[in-house]
């Protein structure tokens, strides 16, 4: 955020309701003016000397406030105009100056609040005063020609009157212009900050808004990483039985048999899977999170017995001593042991082996699938499998290794660091 003291930040200019209000500000404060000319024409008293014509009044009484009318449209025309029509009005000894004064005053705060550039606005201020001090000095020069005698008979203080009046007129001024100057700068920085705290508000509306988006896309991903790794897999397996059981459906009704009732459980145990995924994704936040617990590593069995139900000589083997996991990990060693055997199914051709291992090391859990098949087609790294696998180990800041292994076959190893109270126990 830029710093509100900054001089590089140009305020925005007035709306077309502001406008009409200075229009209407700027005639209202003439029509006064005009009013109070009259009423110091009314009392006689020509405390600047000796007035002009009637019309020249009028014209100077005119000259100061109605400028006005365009002080936010353009602060810097209206403030010089007005300070020049108020000397201007002050040098031919023109009665009204109360009111005038006060438009001296409101041109002068406008400069400092809507002044497009702040560092001009505040050297134009600074001139503005110091050209009616000079001014003041130039009047009290002239009024000392002027006082008698008897100017100050009724005098009774310890000051010099004479003193006394210009110290009296000097505080005055300075009070005044010192007051037009903090209001001006005052309504800046105000501006200023309401600017900020726009932008503020901007910048946090379109991070919310990119949060969200962020929030939906990965919703997204992980939604079809989920329907990926139930739907691929229980399909994959019920497509090999499916095959089997065609093969030898004349020939042994037994097998068949056997073959529709693996092929009956797979397509349960996908149903309910995903009745506990969606069951997941309605659940408010508050509420309950669907049926049934999530798949985990206890679960690799079940995988190992689909794959032998599909045909393959499977094995499972856990080394070290079993450490509690959290669930996340848990679950996402059992979804890329899935995707490894889904693979192995689909991809392996000729497998008849299929090993899994699960090792408990001091600090980290390594999971392994291999199988003795040839591949059919190339590793495809932005395939959906492969792809939900990095995105699931790269979660738990683990590493994945895919590839052929020497002699023949494919291997998927994974290593999930443990957490340390985890490791600490083996």
């Amino acid at each position: 955020m830029t710093s509100e003291s900054s001089d590089d930040w140009r305020r925005p200019g007035p709306t077309p309701e502001q406008q009409r209000l200075d229009l209407y500000a700027g005639l209202a404060a003439t029509v006064i003016a005009l009013f109070s000319l009259t009423l110091a024409r009314s009392t006689g008293t020509f405390l600047l000397g000796p007035p002009p014509s009637w019309l020249e009044q009028i014209l100077w009484t005119v000259a100061v406030p109605l400028p006005l009318i365009w002080r936010r449209r353009s602060p810097v025309a209206t403030a010089l105009v007005v300070s020049a029509a108020f000397i201007g009005a002050q040098v031919r000894a023109v009665p009204e100056w109360q009111l005038s004064q006060w438009a001296l005053f409101a041109a002068i705060v406008t400069l400092g609040a809507w002044g497009p550039d702040h560092r001009l606005s505040r050297r134009l201020r600074i001139g503005i005063i110091a050209a009616m001090f000079g001014w003041l000095a130039i009047a009290y020069a002239i009024s000392l020609d002027e006082i008698t005698p008897d100017s100050f008979e009724n005098a009774i203080g310890p000051v010099p009157p004479v003193l006394a009046a210009i110290v009296t007129g000097l505080l005055v001024n300075v009070l005044f212009f010192g007051f037009a100057y903090f209001f001006g700068e005052t309504a800046w920085i105000a501006a200023r900050r309401q600017h900020d705290l726009a932008e503020q508000a901007e910048r946090l509306r379109r991070s919310q808004a990119e949060a969200r988006e962020h929030a939906v896309v990965g919703e997204r991903v992980r939604i079809a990483r989920e329907l990926h790794d139930v739907v691929a897999h229980h399909v994959s397996v019920m497509g090999v039985q499916a095959a089997a059981c065609r093969r030898v459906f004349d020939k042994d009704p037994a097998k068949a048999r056997t073959a529709l009732t693996s092929i009956e459980e797979s397509a349960r145990t996908a149903v309910d899977e995903l009745r506990r995924m969606l069951g997941v994704l309605r659940a408010r936040d508050n509420g309950p999170e669907g049926t049934g617990q999530p798949a985990g590593i206890d679960q690799i069995a079940a995988v190992v017995d689909r794959a032998r139900e599909a045909g393959l000589h499977a094995t499972l083997g856990v080394y070290g001593d079993p450490t509690p996991l959290p669930e996340s990990v848990s679950q996402a060693a059992y979804r890329v042991v899935q995707e490894a055997v889904t693979n192995v199914l689909k991809h392996a051709s000729g497998a008849t082996l299929l090993d899994v291992r699960v090792r408990y090391l001091a600090q980290e859990m390594e999971v392994e699938v291999t199988d003795n098949g040839r591949a059919t087609r190339p590793a495809n790294d932005d395939g959906l499998g492969l792809v939900g696998m990095r995105e699931r180990v790269a979660t738990h800041d683990g590493e994945l290794e895919v590839g052929p292994r020497t002699g023949g076959g494919w291997r998927v190893r994974v290593r999930f660091p443990l957490p340390l109270a985890a490791g600490s126990t083996t």
